[in-house]
């Protein structure tokens, strides 16, 4: 028996941050090293993505997890048990068989997703070592370049009850050097962006992520106001602080047409991808999320070809995790950055697969919270320690969210002069 040999594995009842039941398992290895994780949950979702197991019935709305904690306890907590959690391959192929399904619905990636997350910490536990010195291996003893914070200042979509049609209205900071410095910017430029709205008497509160939730007039409005909250803020739009959209197209596009509703227009495949295109024109945008529909790669082909030199094309419900639709998308050039949320994949093998996959066909890597979300900071230690190019976790409020920018910011100030911040090789030439 080793050190990280798997004795127990406990699952309870938490809640998220919109105030619903989620998952969390406490996983202990032989001589008591203990690894927690948290299952989060999105609103906005891809059809493709590994399936939360919920209760169904009245309470709390149906989305109890009592079926998924007891998946934990009766299936996958003896499955696991006498398992070496260092050998995360193994016990993630474990948990796929276990699970028998296509997409984790049997046992739930709600469940699948919180033992593999706890079972590295109590792997990096045991190891005496945060969990994303245990993810970089032996590269954790060279430089670490840190990944470029993506927030949200608006909030639209699925996360702010459709008040504006596109989801995420977020910055970057390209001229940054550290991730220390990002924060501070970007933390200008949400005060900002909150002055300016309530001078005109458009801030509603928050989103789901905690990005201001608006009152425009349009969708275009949303870019036009950041770009001023950028430069009021006392920063050079597009050069120091650019903007990035989550269109979350799936959420309006169906068939090759999209419909904005605050808008009140409907555009035609060809038309639609024209008018991303004229936006990214015309302000400083240097990425894009599912511009169009997950059902629509035609389209994805179409926005990639029109704006790849000026603007990354990132594939979200598009791609959902999985290396598999990350190789076919490389191929058809649909798009040219893969967002990495590991509760879509189910497990960390399969997320890092999926991150594997997008590296290998160059494209830049986005590791991704959900929109709701706990204190869990897993996804910081996994942007770090897998090396990607961006972390995006919503905004610059609200405790879930301010946990992970937080992480991140202990784990830069830990690695000391190791620590590399390279904010403008991310992003497309003449724009960064």
């Amino acid at each position: 028996m080793t050190d990280t040999t798997i004795r127990r594995i406990h699952a309870r009842r938490v809640w998220d941050s919109r105030g619903r039941p989620t998952v969390e398992a406490e996983v202990t290895t032989a001589r008591g090293a203990v690894g927690r994780a948290i299952a989060p949950a999105g609103a906005s979702t891809g059809s493709g993505e590994a399936v939360d197991r919920r209760d169904g019935g009245k309470a709390f709305g149906g989305l109890d997890v009592q079926h998924a904690l007891g998946a934990i306890r009766t299936e996958i907590a003896p499955a696991l048990a006498g398992m070496d959690a260092a050998d995360q391959a193994a016990v993630d192929r474990r948990l796929i068989a276990l699970d028998g399904t296509g997409n984790k619905s049997r046992l739930g990636g709600n469940a699948t997703i919180a033992v593999s997350m706890a079972v590295a910490h109590a792997a990096a536990a045991a190891h005496d070592m945060p969990l994303w010195r245990w993810l970089a291996g032996s590269a954790a003893d060279g430089p670490i370049v840190m990944p470029v914070p993506e927030i949200q200042i608006f909030g639209g979509g699925a996360h702010a009850d459709a008040r504006v049609d596109l989801q995420d209205f977020m910055v970057v900071c390209p001229a940054a050097t550290t991730f220390a410095q990002a924060l501070d910017w970007t933390a200008e430029v949400y005060r900002t962006a909150g002055a300016i709205m309530a001078e005109g008497g458009r801030r509603q509160g928050v989103a789901d992520e905690g990005g201001w939730w608006p009152a425009f007039a349009d969708n275009e409005e949303a870019m036009a106001t950041l770009t001023q909250a950028i430069e009021r803020a006392g920063f050079r739009a597009g050069e120091e602080v650019a903007i990035a959209l989550d269109v979350a197209a799936t959420q309006f596009g169906r068939d090759g047409a999209y419909r904005l509703r605050l808008d009140e227009r409907s555009y035609d495949r060809g038309e639609w991808a024209a008018r991303v295109a004229e936006w990214v024109g015309r302000y400083p945008i240097v990425s894009v999320e599912d511009p169009m529909a997950e059902d629509d790669p035609e389209g994805m082909a179409a926005v990639t070809a029109a704006i790849a030199d000026r603007a990354l094309v990132v594939g979200d419900d598009f791609l959902v995790t999985n290396a598999g639709r990350i190789q076919a998308a490389a191929a058809a050039k649909a798009c040219t950055a893969a967002l990495i949320k590991p509760n879509q994949a189910g497990t960390l093998t399969e997320t890092k697969a999926a991150l594997d996959a997008a590296r290998a066909a160059g494209m830049r890597t986005i590791v991704s919270a959900r929109s709701g979300e706990t204190e869990d900071v897993t996804v910081a230690h996994l942007a770090v320690g897998w090396q990607a190019d961006q972390l995006k976790v919503g905004s610059f409020a609200r405790s879930e969210r301010m946990a992970k920018w937080n992480e991140a910011l202990r784990i830069e100030e830990a690695l000391g002069e190791r620590a590399r911040f390279r904010a403008a090789r991310v992003f497309p030439g003449g724009r960064a």
